[in-house]
């Protein structure tokens, strides 16, 4: 289901909305980066089958340079999906949910993920020592390993800081429900889904909408 990631107009938490939008910047670049690297990625498996097919000539350690390359596009976005809620939901019980409880719900749950993900950070940085120690390569052409292993502790560091947003979207949200959520997805339902695809098809209402 698609959730409304539009910016949010409001007089509350000046530094909180800007701390959202520097760091939403940071997560489209990451992003970019992601996007790219598939793109690369398949233009080198086409002329990889070319070279290999018409010249017995593959290119020299496509696999490891696929292998480490598999960091950037897995985890560098993973903190624009968080934001726009593009991550798998179970809504069986947080679709019954209205108001205060809705909110609960959701800032328990970015809790615990937020625990899982300082997990990770810690786990995957003392592997990326390892390999920056060690010299680790791959067994082909010998890349080295470690930059594509800083890679995950660095994304989920910026998830880290995008959960920590949200926790405080949906704790402004716990205490007073009737406020406007800004930097926290919100399900949209049929009606609104089939709005905004509307609005960004044909740029209508979208611009007004933020200026107001």
């Amino acid at each position: 289901m698609r959730v409304d990631d539009r910016p949010v107009v409001t007089s509350e938490a000046p530094r909180y909305r800007m701390f959202d939008g520097v760091l939403a910047t940071v997560e489209d670049v990451f992003n970019l980066i992601a996007a790219s690297s598939i793109l690369i990625l398949m233009l080198m498996a086409v002329a990889q089958i070319f070279l290999r097919t018409l010249f017995n000539s593959p290119i020299p350690g496509f696999i490891d340079i696929t292998e480490q390359a598999m960091a950037v596009f897995t985890f560098m976005g993973i903190a624009y999906c968080q934001r726009v809620g593009g991550h798998i939901r179970m809504e069986i019980v947080l679709g019954a949910l209205r108001g205060r409880t809705l909110w609960i719900a959701e800032f328990l749950g970015v809790l615990v993920v937020l625990i899982v993900i300082l997990a990770l950070v810690f786990g995957s940085w003392f592997h990326f020592m390892r390999a920056w120690q060690l010299g680790d390569s791959t067994i082909d052409i010998g890349l080295a390993t470690w930059p594509s292993k800083l890679l995950v502790p660095v994304a989920m560091t910026l998830l880290c800081l995008r959960l920590l947003v949200q926790l405080y979207g949906y704790a402004r949200l716990i205490a007073d429900p009737s406020r406007v959520p800004v930097a926290v997805p919100v399900v949209l339902n049929v009606e609104e889904e089939a709005r905004r695809e509307i609005e960004e098809a044909l740029g209508d209402g979208t611009d007004e909408e933020a200026r107001q």
